[in-house]
């Protein structure tokens, strides 16, 4: 099984969040995922619910603030393994080419 979550984490401030991002990204290490950030969020998998949502908690209480938002959408796969990769792949099959342009 492969659990596959985004999650974005910030402070409710002004300014610059690069630096408490950084902390709760620094959070998943402890963790056994493999994650990989964007500029939306973070991409996170993990073999089961448990080690996600325990790494999530973390990289939530990571960030320093008065006020921290977070959003978490998963998707639990439960009937087979399909990496994060694999569904942008399938994506770019059907397209014909890579899910990216530069403008």
């Amino acid at each position: 099984m492969t659990v596959i979550a985004m999650l974005s984490v910030a402070p409710v401030i002004e300014g610059s969040m690069a630096g408490e991002v950084a902390k709760a990204v620094a959070a998943l290490d402890d963790f056994d995922v493999s994650y990989e950030t964007n500029p939306m969020g973070t991409i996170i998998e993990a073999d089961d619910i448990d080690e996600l949502l325990a790494a999530v908690g973390a990289a939530h209480k990571a960030v320093n603030g008065d006020r921290v938002s977070t959003f978490l959408k998963i998707d639990d796969k439960r009937t087979s393994d399909q990496r994060a990769a694999d569904k942008v792949s399938a994506v770019e099959e059907h397209l014909g080419r890579t899910a990216k342009r530069d403008r």
